[in-house]
């Protein structure tokens, strides 16, 4: 009856991938990694390499902590900013953004920058998106309604981190543009390049040729995040000095290079460290200690990641998997920690082949950030370990289950060496927690000792057992010796098996077998002389042996219950050892009384015998119940000074065949 699929390995290892997957898929969908994803997303981000241009077309105008102190007043007044915007439009720059709210004034001189801003239509002010009851901050009276105010909200991840810009937001009534979007259109008009619907998908925005898809909730390894408005991932790409800056001090004070302003974007705000307007970036994540970055920093690195997009002078946005695709790649990752605890053994092995997935998943994810791609690591690796280690551990555990089943079924009966041969060659022996059963051509043995039950009868219990353990201790150690497994006792008799533990069964091996299995034999006559001799001297009664010997195939496996399993074979060949052991067992023709021992062998092991140093006489014929010819019986007698027979093969050379 066949096996239940349930009970396959290959099904267990099968459900319990599924299970690790389906646990670190949940795990995921609950927001458990999503801390953990963002840190390696910034640490693959910071392996980028810098692909900033050179001189880029943005100039930061920057209010320090020295100007505060040199102007003796912050906010600084709308004189101030009015006179530093309008000597800035008089050197044409493309576009001036000024990072600095004026939904109030700071007086004096909100007359002179009402003009200033009337007077230069490239001058683009911020605003704080939301109402005012919610903390929203509007954009200077005068410019409130134009398309030259933008909000200047930045999206804050947990951990304080920035990595996702804005470029548009609504209200479910007004439609607003984000301060660095504004910037950026007003210096791209000269290129003639607008915004347009992406010809996939009229809702997505293209700049150029670059489509900016809007960031999703799930993108990655974000789980349910504020997607609201139209987002996008940062890619700031940001090196030591990228932009020129100038204090609000030298510029009044006439000490620039005009040309870093000439069509150039110019963004005014504040760096001053008191103002606390600075923020951490990918660049900066939480794996590294790295200085935060002023806003006005910040405004500048999204105009310039718009500008490049826009002019196709820089990889494309950072795009993320589809969810599909996603589970997927997590799949294969979990499925490959399942491969490793298959066919990976031994713990150094086991550590060297989990780390060689770990470094090929990394460089796969940092490679694929390397064109703008976010893979998923954290759920992948987490996938790749846990497999391995629950799947090995099973392994581990089958294989303690299985040493035990063969240990309890042959370490009793079989050498050392033999036992060890048949676990490292476990996988050709063993099936679902039984011996493979297996028809093979093995030479049986069969040995019993005349007359033993009229002296067990007439001998007290404990001596019987005694008498009858110091004889069997002695057979099955020359058994063992002689490379064969004692398959069962009954009483006095034994029964031991030749050549089936051998992955590949030859013509010569089976010789080897059958001269392991006679030369046993030989070994045992001679032992039971000295036996008698030593029982002799301690007043105990000798015995004489028979011994019966056939070559044929047989079915060898385990038999029994799950638990209680008996190794056995199974056959006419070993009917007929054992009939050999007992044929004519008092007939003067086939031994005499001054006999110690009588060996018989059958025909099929004569064949396999071939040449060899004992003598051989046919004694008769034995017929089997439903067998129409007979079988040959031979004695075989021991020749004093004859050739010594070949030395039988080590266990492990019988193993392997």
């Amino acid at each position: 009856m066949g096996h239940s699929p349930l009970r396959s390995p290959v099904f267990r290892i099968g459900v319990m991938t599924l299970l690790v997957f389906l646990g670190v898929m949940g795990l995921r969908g609950q927001g458990f990694l999503e801390s953990a994803e963002l840190d390696a997303y910034d640490w693959s981000m910071r392996l980028r390499p810098t692909n900033t241009q050179p001189n880029p077309p943005i100039t930061l105008v920057s209010i320090t902590d020295q100007d505060i102190r040199t102007l003796g007043h912050w906010p600084v007044t709308d004189a101030v900013l009015a006179r530093a915007v309008d000597l800035l439009a008089t050197h044409h720059p493309r576009a001036i953004g000024v990072d600095i709210y004026r939904d109030l004034e700071v007086p004096p001189g909100r007359q002179e920058l009402d003009r200033v801003l009337e007077a230069h239509p490239d001058i683009l002010m911020v605003m704080k998106f939301g109402e005012i009851k919610n903390g929203g901050i509007p954009g200077p009276a005068l410019l409130r309604g134009t398309d030259r105010v933008g909000f200047n909200d930045v999206i804050v991840d947990s951990g304080g981190i920035v990595r996702r810009g804005l470029l548009f937001l609504d209200d479910g009534t007004n439609f607003y543009r984000s301060f660095s979007l504004l910037l950026a259109l007003q210096y791209l008009q000269r290129e003639s390049i607008v915004p347009k619907p992406a010809v996939e998908n009229s809702d997505w925005l293209q700049l150029g040729e670059t489509v900016i898809r809007p960031f999703e909730a799930h993108d990655g390894g974000y789980v349910e995040a504020d997607a609201q408005g139209y987002q996008y991932l940062l890619d700031l790409e940001r090196g030591e000095s990228v932009f020129p800056t100038i204090s609000v001090g030298a510029l009044l004070a006439g000490q620039f290079n005009p040309e870093l302003i000439r069509d150039h974007i110019v963004l005014v705000g504040v760096i001053a460290q008191g103002v606390k307007d600075y923020f951490y970036t990918s660049q900066c994540g939480t794996l590294t200690v790295c200085p935060s970055i002023p806003g006005l920093e910040l405004h500048a690195y999204m105009v310039h990641q718009l500008l490049r997009l826009a002019k196709g002078e820089t990889r494309s946005l950072i795009t993320t998997f589809p969810d599909s695709l996603e589970t997927v790649w997590i799949g294969l990752w979990v499925l490959g920690g399942g491969f490793i605890g298959v066919w990976v053994r031994g713990a150094w092995r086991f550590s060297l082949a989990v780390l060689m997935g770990i470094v090929l998943l990394s460089g796969v994810v940092v490679s694929g950030m390397m064109y703008g791609t976010w893979i998923p690591f954290i759920p992948s690796v987490m996938g790749l370990v846990v497999n391995a280690m629950v799947v090995t551990a099973w392994f581990s555990n089958r294989e303690k289950q299985d040493r035990t089943l063969l240990m309890s079924l042959f370490s009793r009966h079989v050498s050392s060496e033999v036992a060890q041969a048949v676990w490292e060659n476990r996988e050709q022996f063993l099936e679902k927690g039984r011996l493979r059963p297996q028809k093979l051509v093995v030479t049986t043995v069969f040995t019993d000792l005349e007359g033993f039950t009229t002296i067990a009868e007439n001998m007290e219990p404990n001596r019987v057992l005694d008498w009858l353990n110091t004889y069997m201790e002695r057979m099955v150690k020359i058994i063992n010796h002689h490379g064969g497994m004692v398959d069962d006792y009954h009483g006095d008799m034994i029964k031991a098996d030749f050549g089936v533990f051998q992955l590949v069964q030859t013509e010569e091996n089976k010789r080897q077998a059958v001269t392991n299995a006679v030369s046993c034999a030989v070994a045992m006559e001679q032992e039971m002389r000295g036996l008698n001799t030593q029982w002799q001297q301690q007043g105990l009664p000798e015995v004489r042996m028979r011994i019966g010997i056939q070559t044929g195939p047989v079915v060898v496996g385990s038999l029994g219950s799950a638990q209680r399993l008996k190794f056995t074979t199974i056959g006419d060949s070993v009917n007929i050892a054992s009939r050999l052991e007992s044929f004519q067992k008092d007939s003067l023709e086939t031994w005499s009384k001054d006999e110690i021992c009588r060996i018989l062998i059958g025909e099929t092991t004569k064949y396999y015998l071939g040449n060899h140093p004992w003598g051989l006489k046919e004694v008769g014929v034995i017929t089997l119940r439903g067998k129409a010819n007979g079988i040959s019986v031979y004695r075989l007698f021991t020749k004093t000074g004859g050739p010594e027979p070949r030395s039988a093969l080590t266990p492990m050379e019988q193993a392997r065949g």
